[in-house]
């Protein structure tokens, strides 16, 4: 019997997470086995990818040297979260993530919160933003053992305020709805948007230190520099 690429993608899944390597390996090794194992897929992430980064995606977004856009957004248990109070403690990275449902989030997510004491030592703190519904927020924090507050963008208004938002484009939602990965059950909408995954390291002024912006999903901002621009920033 020929074994089911969807199942043994979730092995993979889990390995990659949890390997004892950079967080851009891990990503890596996990491309590498979706090419191997769902070459359709794959191969329509890269249009996408292409598509995006001819379009010039994300290139508007809030850069360093300006200010960071004020949110208000409610976190896992429903708790409005204000980043303007967020940032009195000290700087502060905020991180978008296409959604639960994205195993590339999954492991960025498992890195960050596997450095949180180191996090805690530059005075810093993470925050995660995506436009999935309350309880699949609650489920992405609790995977990855995250300390850090998830929250939710709800019809992705905040990252379409700064630009971020994208379609996913028909091809995509076939193969993800074929997949049992349709959005609107994860967002709540059929829009099919997700926000381009991107770090914003913003210091207690309110002024964006460091940016990292890939419409390359699986591409993330390396944990070493994540720290280093706290550091910086604080």
């Amino acid at each position: 019997m020929t074994p089911n690429p969807l199942t043994a993608l979730r092995e993979v899944f889990v390995r990659c997470r949890d390997m004892d390597a950079s967080l851009q390996e891990r990503l890596d090794a996990y491309s590498r086995s979706v090419r191997e194992l769902i070459p359709a897929y794959a191969d329509a992430v890269d249009d996408l990818v292409h598509r995006l980064t001819h379009s010039g995606a994300g290139a508007s977004a809030p850069a360093p040297g300006e200010p960071m856009p004020r949110f208000i957004l409610p976190d896992e248990n429903g708790h409005l979260v204000d980043l303007e109070e967020l940032r009195r403690t000290g700087p502060i990275a905020v991180t978008f993530h296409r959604g639960h449902w994205c195993p590339w989030c999954r492991i960025s997510v498992r890195a960050l919160a596997r450095i949180h004491l180191e996090i805690a030592a530059t005075k810093g703190q993470v925050v995660a933003i995506m436009p999935d519904r309350q309880r699949f927020a609650a489920e992405f924090k609790l995977e990855a053992s995250s300390p850090f507050a998830v929250l939710t963008d709800m019809d992705n208004g905040y990252a379409m305020s700064l630009n971020l938002a994208v379609w996913m484009g028909a091809h995509l939602e076939q193969l993800l709805s074929s997949f049992g990965r349709a959005l609107p059950e994860y967002q709540g909408n059929d829009g099919w948007m997700f926000p381009i995954p991107a770090t914003f390291v913003v210091a207690q002024d309110g002024i964006i230190r460091a940016r990292f912006l890939d419409p390359d999903f699986r591409q993330r901002m390396a944990v070493d520099d994540l720290l280093a621009a706290l550091r910086a920033a604080a």
